[in-house]
């Protein structure tokens, strides 16, 4: 049985678990290691199963505890070799991670503990940016937790997907007409940012198909969004192409400051 848990889930901290009988992975690292190991713990998983860390780009809060985490336990930490680069001069990291340093190359298949993934580019205004389809045992996910909009090649990953989390950021009129001044209204808008909900329900009318089992909406801002809007904007977009959510495809907000639920398969 394959389980999957949203630890954090926003700009506060990101860290997602995918773990069975025989392995277990992080992507990213932004909460502390007692935090991932109580809220795992909660549902009866133990953060010793975790035998691999995947990494989707440098900002900080995706990274924070990943040197202490990954250092305390020896776990490989896969990225880039850019990545890997940034992170030897980021306070988070540096000097913490050359033991454990595993580089991917995007575009290209790795397996680890029978774990079969690949990283793709995203366009986010981080050193480098990448989203990853997972074959987990059969059970196939993609990450894509921080972007500006959904590339062409990110939508035939999602296409083989059975499970996507993909990030619905802001909703726009909230963001327009909130405190943010307006450098970072632009930073978040100008197609290296955030993805809106509205870009977040036309990209998923397009990569909708009769294989996927479960959408989760992540990295939904704490001042410009609710999971209300998020939830009403894709649940719209999908009944608009005859999708019904629910049946067809189930639909979840991922919480920002706490766990999720845990979903299995």
């Amino acid at each position: 049985m394959v389980k999957f848990i949203s630890l954090s889930s926003g700009s506060n901290g990101n860290c997602y678990y995918i773990g069975n009988e025989q392995t277990a992975l992080l992507v990213d690292l932004g909460i502390g290691g007692r935090t991932v190991g109580k809220r795992l713990a909660d549902v009866g998983i133990s953060l010793s199963s975790v035998e691999m860390i995947l990494v989707t780009h440098d900002h900080i809060d995706h990274i924070k505890y990943l040197g202490s985490v990954a250092r305390k336990l020896s776990l490989p930490v896969f990225a880039t070799a850019t990545l890997h680069e940034a992170f030897e001069h980021n306070f988070c990291t540096r000097g913490m991670i050359s033991g454990c340093r595993r580089v991917i190359r995007k575009e290209t298949f790795f397996e680890h503990r029978g774990v079969k993934f690949v990283a793709f580019g995203v366009p986010h205004d981080a050193t480098e940016t990448l989203g990853y389809f997972i074959d987990f045992f059969g059970e196939k996910f993609v990450f894509m937790t921080d972007l500006g909009s959904v590339p062409d090649t990110a939508k035939e990953y999602c296409r083989a997907a059975d499970h996507i989390i993909i990030e619905s950021n802001y909703d726009m009129d909230m963001l327009l007409r909130g405190p943010y001044p307006p450098d970072l209204k632009k930073r978040i808008i100008q197609g290296h940012g955030h993805m809106s909900n509205d870009q977040c329900a036309s990209a998923i009318k397009d990569i909708y198909h009769q294989g996927l089992k479960d959408l989760f909406l992540c990295h939904l801002s704490e001042n410009n969004n609710t999971p209300e809007l998020a939830y009403t904007n894709t649940c719209a977009a999908l009944e608009a192409i005859g999708v019904r959510v629910g049946s067809d495809v189930k639909l979840y907000c991922l919480p920002r400051r706490e766990a999720s639920p845990l979903f299995s398969w």
